[in-house]
């Protein structure tokens, strides 16, 4: 019997990828979202309208529930909307899930990377106190204090992912940007500090492990989606440069550059791996030669 899957945000960047992931693997998808979509199997509802998602959830019946839809962008001017969609629209969804008459046999959340705050510098495992610095990152936060108050009455694993990149990723993303500069040739670009030096995954491989995490079941526990290697801008950059030949003039914008900033953040993935065995995610410059191919 096929299993159904409801995917919230499968219209977002990740959401896409990870329809296609599981659609290859035999599932099938519906996916759900604010915003209207002309996709099979959508449904458009809001994770504040609390009726919305719970009509919703009464329909599909979903045997997976996997949980991408998110307020994202750290710079929102309306700090209260990070905790009214993250915090509050996860609970109203996962009262629709508890309610709908049909207990799924997994639920999967992502939170994010960013609970961990301005850590000292190292490699970060799921053990590290967390210490969010902003309000997206503490509504993650409190989203997961919040969805654990649901345990054992529905079966949720937490993600949290990275920085992750990959083809079709929004421009006012860092990697993107650098990838949209050197595809239009442009002479200059403009950038923030150059020596932070961050892990970065392929987004084909972290909907991979939302998949394989989905299977494998790891009920109540919390898991690091990353590569476990940094890799600076200026490497980012001279990364671009081999690849396409071409070469960038590169100005430090002031006001591109964060107060306090983290030097390096990478996440360790051993707790992953060793629960889906051989994970991995491609070497950052085969990810950006997919980036830069698509419009070659």
């Amino acid at each position: 019997m096929t299993k159904r899957v409801l995917v919230t945000g499968s219209e977002g960047f990740t959401g896409r990828y990870l329809v296609a992931e599981l659609e290859t693997a035999g599932y099938e998808v519906v996916g759900l979202g604010s915003h209207a979509s002309a996709a099979a199997g959508y449904i458009q509802a809001d994770l504040t309208d609390s009726q919305a998602l719970n009509a919703a959830l009464a329909k599909v019946q979903p045997d997976v529930v996997v949980h991408l839809a998110a307020l994202a962008f750290v710079g929102h001017g309306a700090p209260n909307a990070f905790y009214q969609v993250n915090l509050m629209g996860t609970r109203n969804l996962l009262e629709a899930v508890s309610a709908c008459g049909k207990t799924p046999e997994s639920v999967l959340i992502a939170s994010s990377a960013n609970v961990y705050g301005n850590q000292a510098e190292g490699v970060l495992d799921e053990r590290t106190p967390p210490a969010p610095a902003n309000d997206y990152a503490v509504s993650k936060l409190a989203m997961e204090y919040m969805a654990k108050t649901w345990l054992p009455k529905l079966p949720i694993t937490f993600v949290r992912p990275f920085n992750y990149t990959g083809l079709g990723q929004a421009d006012n993303f860092l990697l993107p940007k650098i990838v949209s500069h050197f595809e239009r040739k442009a002479d200059v670009i403009e950038l923030g500090n150059l020596d932070v030096w961050r892990d970065f995954s392929d987004v084909r491989s972290v909907v991979s492990a939302y998949r394989g995490l989905i299977e494998a079941l790891p009920i109540g526990e919390t898991f690091n989606v990353a590569s476990g290697k940094v890799h600076s801008l200026r490497e980012v950059l001279a990364m671009c440069e081999n690849i396409t030949g071409h070469r960038i003039e590169v100005r430090v914008n002031p006001d591109f550059v964060r107060s306090n900033e983290v030097k390096t953040l990478c996440g360790d993935a051993s707790k992953l791996r060793a629960c889906l065995g051989e994970w991995r995610t491609p070497e950052l410059e085969e990810t950006l030669r997919w980036m830069l191919a698509a419009d070659a």
